[in-house]
């Protein structure tokens, strides 16, 4: 049975310059697509506009270049994709697969933390509010290509989750289902930040009839335990004048070996991806840094 080409990808918010922790994401996943002579993607998740910072993108994209990685076709904007968002979402509330919750926070924590569905059993539905999938896959477990078997609690599994924002914006569950399988991404490489979160993607894979992709989730870079290195967290971006030093700490950090600094860092990559070794990057949710 023949396997599809590889397709990967990454998917920034444009939040801020890419820091350190992002370089790791972005490397792990380009390093990963090309070592299996696959495609490598680039989507903006610019679907949050309170969180955005003006220019963000076209640095994140300067900075991709300055570190010689350069990605295959034309950059993916979430932002015009809104319209088969809602498209999507409205199909779904037609065919009773979704319905709307104004179920607060504190209502939520008085269910025991998990939201118990009772917005989509009323006898009269709202039509205002968040807006919530009826969860039938109830994913509880998925493998991973690095951490192996993950598990999530049975009530998070099971959670008939949001989908659509009170306020508007859609949630990234949807968004990101909806655009991997709209760019046929084959394998998701990126942060374990993400490792819980993907049982509810794998649902909607299933519920949407598309196929899922693969998995790897990699060590996330922490200051301490339990803080991830972030553009919230103030992490300063990485230098786009001179890249070599960063690229070879991101390649140590993944457990790769160091490559020759080179003025043209596409000598770098090259070496890089030549002796990309999977078995080597640590099976470990986060590292912190020394």
């Amino acid at each position: 049975m023949s396997h599809p080409p590889y397709i990967g990808r990454f998917a920034p918010s444009p939040s801020g310059p890419l820091h350190f922790g992002s370089l790791v994401a972005a490397l792990g996943s380009y390093l990963r697509a090309r070592s299996q002579a696959g495609k490598w993607l680039v989507r903006i998740e610019d679907i949050d506009p309170p969180r955005e910072v003006l220019g963000s993108s076209e640095d994140i994209l300067k900075t991709l270049l300055a570190y010689g990685l350069q990605w295959d076709g034309e950059v993916l904007y979430q932002s015009d994709r809104i319209q088969a968002y809602q498209t999507k979402i409205e199909k779904l509330l037609a065919q009773d697969k979704a319905y709307y919750c104004q179920c607060t926070r504190k209502e939520i924590k008085a269910m025991g933390g998990t939201y118990d569905g009772r917005c989509g059993r009323l006898a009269a539905p709202l039509n205002t509010g968040a807006i919530r999938i009826r969860n039938q896959a109830g994913v509880e477990h998925f493998n991973d290509l690095l951490m192996d078997d993950v598990r999530v609690d049975k009530g998070f599994a099971n959670e008939d989750f949001i989908i659509k924002r009170s306020d508007g914006l859609y949630a990234y569950q949807l968004a990101v289902v909806m655009d991997d399988a709209f760019q046929q991404i084959t394998e998701v490489v990126r942060g374990s930040d993400l490792l819980i979160p993907t049982c509810r993607q794998i649902s909607l894979f299933q519920q949407f009839e598309q196929t899922k992709p693969n998995w790897l989730h990699l060590p996330l870079v922490c200051t301490t335990p339990g803080m991830k290195l972030s553009k919230q967290n103030h992490a300063p971006a990485i230098d786009k004048l001179h890249p070599q030093e960063s690229f070879n700490a991101a390649l140590t950090f993944l457990g790769q070996a160091q490559v020759q600094p080179s003025e043209q860092m596409s000598e770098m990559v090259a070496q890089a991806v030549n002796e990309f070794d999977l078995s080597l990057i640590p099976k470990q949710t986060e590292i912190v840094l020394a």
